[in-house]
């Protein structure tokens, strides 16, 4: 990827996004702003590699190898390049490049947005929970709406709230109702 600059002479917005649009290269970006500072590449393998296998227990090796030859042939030389980080081919180390606090800062974001939506969800499910409650319990205000309304209610509040953050995530497009 050839990279553009941008006024103030760091990545284009456009390169930004291509680099961060790629599983790997965004979950190496997140593991380095999480720890800073030098990092193994042998280390960042098996945390990308336990998050692809959604465990916390052992992980494959087929899979740490997979993950591993990707980065150093692929994803490590292409930050390098875009001066996204500094890779140390010899020691097997990276560290900060002198953009990768502009690309930071979408990580930073992204992650803020994803706990916010994580909170709504929540939020949101337990305000249906109540609802049924109350009307299991006879609330005098809940028990004249009908309960298969407010079973509805209480799924359509819980499928908002994983609406929210799967649009937080980035996986799907906007919805519909959401802000662009």
């Amino acid at each position: 990827m050839s990279t553009h600059a941008d006024p103030d002479g760091g990545l284009a917005e456009s390169d930004i996004f291509h680099i961060l649009g790629n599983d790997r290269r965004r979950e190496i970006l997140s593991v380095l702003a999480a720890e800073e500072g030098r990092l193994a590449v042998s280390d960042i393998a098996q945390t990308v590699a336990a998050r692809e296998a959604a465990t916390d227990d052992s992980v494959p090796n087929n899979l740490y190898k997979s993950v591993y030859v990707s980065l150093q042939q692929t994803h490590l030389p292409q930050l390098e390049a875009d001066g996204i980080v500094v890779y140390d081919t010899d020691a097997k180390t990276i560290q900060p490049g002198p953009h990768f606090d502009r690309v930071r800062m979408h990580i930073d974001e992204s992650n803020a947005l994803a706990t916010t939506a994580l909170h709504a969800t929540i939020a949101l499910s337990l305000g249906g929970l109540a609802l049924v409650t109350l009307s299991v319990l006879g609330a005098p205000l809940v028990t004249r709406v009908p309960p298969i309304s407010l079973a509805s209610l209480a799924l359509a509040l819980v499928a908002v709230g994983g609406g929210v953050a799967v649009a937080a995530d980035g996986s799907l497009p906007a919805l519909p109702f959401r802000e662009r």
